[in-house]
């Protein structure tokens, strides 16, 4: 398609003035969501290098989005959908997009957390439609989400990878129950979601059956991706709070070269995030991206670690009662550390990471286990 930065420039003249919802959803509508997306599935059928074309005149016009308003939505759903959903379940590409629907991703487990091959939850077939058993942890957005997609045990005789399909979770329906957990900071980010004979129809599978893995992979290296490659401007971020917060707290003259080599660090990571974006562009996710969630996770910490210290024993004292009350304190060092600590849990923990950069980018002998041919119910829990 030729025209396209004027085809964006024309989108946002028709639509200026138009409330968030209602202008994204003519985003949607207009093949600017993903242009890779085939023509009335938020695309225009171009290559995804293209986006990046569409994101700098919405940029410009004050008009770009954060895919945060929806972040499992569409960060992993909407992928999985493209790839592995039916074209009634691409119609909910577009409240995904405007987030209209919230979304969570019922993966991890008390039991799997790092091996989500080894989860337990069941879904057993029942006439044309299936019932869903199980328990699901760490599941961010849960409390918020209108649908999840959940990955259930189909088969237990058959190796813990090939057993699995992936189902699509009214989070209002009958026997699905949210609770909240508390982490350090003292909000509620997280929740375990039980399911008591959840009743779904076969159409809320995306996938076949026992192909849960395929649309896991996709949606983890999605994830991972997004993770990895999310790209602010320069010094913008956590090392922005860094440095603003030896500003404030005095500028001490001795800590000036740590707080310049976690600002090049942090630069070098921003510059490392735009080149993985062009390489996506052209091949989708791989298992780069889980570098780059690696060094993010890694660096995100000891930017907080510092920005703490600074603070000397004020960075003792902290409200959790406040942010159970008002939320996040976005901005507050001790917020910040406290949060900073489950970025190497949170979408696959960092040595989860360097298994993936081990045999998939450097070609290192897998590690050692049980053979993937073992029946699931065969292997120890």
């Amino acid at each position: 398609m030729t025209g396209l930065r004027q085809y964006v420039a024309e989108f946002v003249r028709d639509t200026e003035g138009a409330d968030r919802a209602t202008a994204l959803g003519a985003q949607f509508d207009a093949g600017l969501a993903w242009v890779h997306h085939p023509e009335g599935a938020g695309g225009l059928g171009l290559g995804p290098d293209r986006q990046a074309e569409v994101d700098a005149v919405l940029s410009a016009a004050g008009r770009l989005e954060s895919w945060e308003r929806n972040p499992m939505g569409i960060g992993m759903v909407a992928p999985a959908l493209m790839a592995h959903g039916t074209p009634a379940q691409r119609e909910l590409l577009r409240p995904i997009f405007t987030a209209e629907h919230i979304w969570c991703q019922l993966f991890s487990e008390p039991g799997a957390g790092s091996d989500i091959a080894g989860l337990a939850t069941r879904a057993v077939r029942d006439g044309e439609g299936w019932v869903v058993d199980g328990q699901k942890t760490w599941t961010s957005l849960a409390h918020a989400a209108r649908f999840g997609l959940a990955l259930t045990r189909t088969d237990p005789g058959a190796p813990k990878h090939a057993g699995l399909t992936a189902f699509l979770i009214d989070m209002h329906a009958p026997g699905v129950q949210v609770r909240p957990l508390r982490d350090l900071t003292g909000g509620a980010h997280f929740n375990e979601v039980f399911l008591d004979g959840v009743r779904v129809g076969d159409d809320a599978r995306i996938g076949g059956v026992g192909e849960g893995w395929a649309v896991a992979t996709t949606m983890l290296a999605s994830e991972r991706a997004v993770i990895g490659a999310s790209v602010g401007e320069r010094g913008s971020g956590a090392i922005a709070l860094a440095v603003e917060t030896w500003r404030r707290t005095g500028s001490d003259p001795g800590r000036r070269a740590e707080l310049t080599r976690l600002w090049v660090d942090a630069e070098v990571l921003r510059l490392a995030a735009l080149r993985d974006q062009e390489t996506r562009a052209e091949g989708g996710p791989g298992p780069g991206g889980s570098g780059l969630k690696l060094r993010r996770a890694l660096l995100e910490q000891r930017i907080a670690r510092f920005a703490l210290e600074l603070l000397g024993p004020a960075g003792l004292v902290y409200d959790a009662d406040a942010v159970r009350a008002n939320g996040p304190a976005e901005g507050d060092p001790v917020w910040t550390w406290l949060q900073s600590q489950a970025y190497t849990i949170a979408g696959g923990t960092s040595d989860v990471m360097r298994t993936i950069i081990g045999e998939r980018v450097l070609g290192l002998p897998k590690e050692p286990g049980l053979p993937r041919d073992t029946p699931w119910s065969q292997i120890p829990r």
